[in-house]
């Protein structure tokens, strides 16, 4: 039970974690593209201006004067290109050109040129005497080296986020299990101290009982309404008894293994249908069964039983005159799927989670004027995850409920 509730911790905190550490190295990752790309833009626009200045216009031609200074500026990874006021290529140098034509309002861009990018500056020549536009100079820097910084980057980041989320792995468990101490160790106080308690309370309600059998065997001795309390106080003994039963099993939350063996699940069943059909008839209710055989189960008889007894209860406690329960077992696979559908009140879909919840119910005002406990759900619920299986429960309010317990066939599903 606190396994799950460790591993829930754990993985909720390494969940937020892993949430923050993502969004910062997101943010890192942004901030530093934003700013290579600012850098790279800054120094194109620098070699564009160097580039322009030994540009001039002479007729309707665009000259070039001293390019060597130029190319002395130019690193091997960028490359220059003159254009006219056609936007004509005239000259280029450099190996990080690109082929495509000069773009309007496109000053800076980044394009892919043989499986790799570069970022491209495109200024104007400006002539000096009429302040006319005259040309066009194209700085362009391949994006190798800053993809390599990227990629050293990410793998940093990477690390650094798998290093850290080891490492708060390790001491987040550490820290769960020492704040979960204490929460456990009440919890097994109380489950210790509810069954000394239910098991103390044996002997007085079987001293009880048995001296209320014992007035019922003489009733010609007793006055009639003496009959009807002696009657009542063993009704209260009765349903004391199966509270302190239930107590009981629920803290020792566990079935001994010892007393387990193959059980015959159909005739299980089918001898349940027959001590309540009589009470299905008083209610005036249709007890019907689909049993398909052999289904055979290994687990303990009494505890199968207390748990199916538990559905059938609560299938005819919430189910009105004139309907119906059906009662349908059968093996799928290497599974036997059993189902208690009712024609009850049914349950309404915020209450579905809790329901096998231990004392809750849906009507808390009735939890004490009706003899239940609010317990048979959650022992019910125990019972089958005891016997490596499991119970759900589907429902629409005003149409009933029907609950699926599955458990491990005894036999190869060769046989």
């Amino acid at each position: 039970m606190f396994q799950k509730i460790y591993y829930r911790l754990l993985f909720s905190y390494l969940g937020v974690l892993t949430f923050t550490l993502g969004t910062f190295a997101i943010a890192i990752r942004v901030a530093f593209i934003y700013n290579m790309k600012q850098q790279i833009t800054d120094k194109l626009t620098l070699l564009g201006r160097s580039a322009a200045v030994n540009a001039r216009l002479e007729g309707d031609r665009l000259k070039l004067e001293n390019l060597q200074s130029v190319q002395n500026l130019m690193r091997q990874d960028q490359a220059l290109q003159w254009f006219n006021s056609r936007r004509e290529l005239i000259t280029q140098q450099g190996k990080a050109t690109i082929a495509s034509p000069l773009l309007d309002n496109a000053p800076v861009q980044i394009q892919e040129n043989n499986d790799s990018y570069i970022q491209v500056v495109t200024l104007p020549i400006i002539s000096g005497s009429n302040s006319q536009v005259i040309g066009y100079v194209r700085a362009s820097q391949s994006l190798e080296e800053r993809d390599s910084i990227l990629g050293e980057l990410d793998w940093g980041l990477g690390s650094g986020m798998v290093i850290a989320l080891v490492l708060s792995g390790i001491g987040g468990f550490v820290l769960t299990r020492q704040a979960m101490q204490p929460v456990e160790k009440s919890y097994q106080r109380l489950k210790q101290f509810t069954a000394h308690a239910s098991h103390e309370l044996r002997s007085p309600l079987m001293a009880i009982k048995a001296s209320a059998q014992v007035a019922m065997r003489h009733p010609e001795a007793m006055r009639p309404d003496d009959a009807e309390e002696f009657q009542t106080i063993l009704l209260a003994a009765d349903q004391m008894t199966r509270l302190t039963e239930d107590l009981l099993l629920l803290a020792r939350d566990t079935i001994p293994c010892q007393s387990w063996n193959t059980v015959d699940l159909a005739a299980l069943l089918e001898s349940l249908v027959k001590q309540y059909q009589s009470q299905a008839i008083a209610q005036s209710i249709h007890l019907s069964t689909q049993i398909t055989h052999p289904l055979h189960v290994v687990g303990n008889s009494s505890e199968l039983t207390r748990l199916f007894r538990n559905l059938l209860d609560n299938a005819l406690y919430y189910t009105s005159s004139s309907g119906s329960v059906e009662i349908r077992a059968s093996r799928i696979a290497s599974q036997i799927s059993a189902n208690i559908q009712d024609t009850g009140v049914g349950i309404a879909p915020e209450h579905l989670e809790h329901i096998f919840e231990r004392f809750w119910r849906a009507d808390q005002s009735r939890s004490h004027k009706n003899g239940k406990s609010g317990l048979g759900l959650a022992i019910s619920k125990i019972i089958a995850e005891q016997h490596n299986g499991s119970i759900t429960v589907t429902s629409q309010l005003g149409d009933g409920s029907c609950f699926t317990v599955r458990l491990a066939s005894a036999i190869p599903e060769t046989q």
